[in-house]
């Protein structure tokens, strides 16, 4: 659908724009997912998290995702796939996806896959920063 949301930003996500931007009299439910910088990450306290992309690849695969959501989900309206890249601090959100739907259930199944499908195909890497050294994670 074109009227889904999918963006690489720099810039921070606000989650309340993106959920307006879903609402719609056709939709009764809007679910989402947010994913923040945590602080402990195998027993190292993380200073901040790094986050690089490849746009010309990951915007397609994002809009690629949103497709089948839909096709799975057929009552789902609209997906939002909002990304950060850069260096973010603990508590700072990471990546923000949305799915609106006339009822709740597709909603959270739908979002569930939204974002175990994200790690898997979409080329956004993640670094973690703690004292004293840094690491290439695979999962974001």
């Amino acid at each position: 659908m074109a009227d889904d949301i999918v963006a690489i930003t720099d810039k921070p996500i606000v989650v309340e724009d993106i959920v307006s931007q879903l609402a719609e009299p056709e939709v009764g439910a809007i679910a989402t997912f947010v994913g923040v910088v945590r602080r402990d990450s195998d027993e190292r306290a993380v200073e901040y998290l790094e986050y690089e992309a490849y746009p010309q690849m990951a915007l397609p695969e994002m809009r690629r995702m949103c497709a089948e959501v839909r096709d799975r989900w057929p009552t789902t309206r609209r997906v939002a796939i909002v990304h950060r890249t850069g260096r973010l601090a603990v508590g700072k959100i990471a990546v923000v996806i949305t799915v609106s739907a006339a009822h709740r259930q597709e909603v959270f199944d739908a979002l569930h896959y939204a974002i175990d499908r994200l790690k898997e195909i979409v080329p956004i890497w993640k670094k973690e920063v703690w004292e004293g050294g840094a690491e290439w994670k695979t999962e974001t």
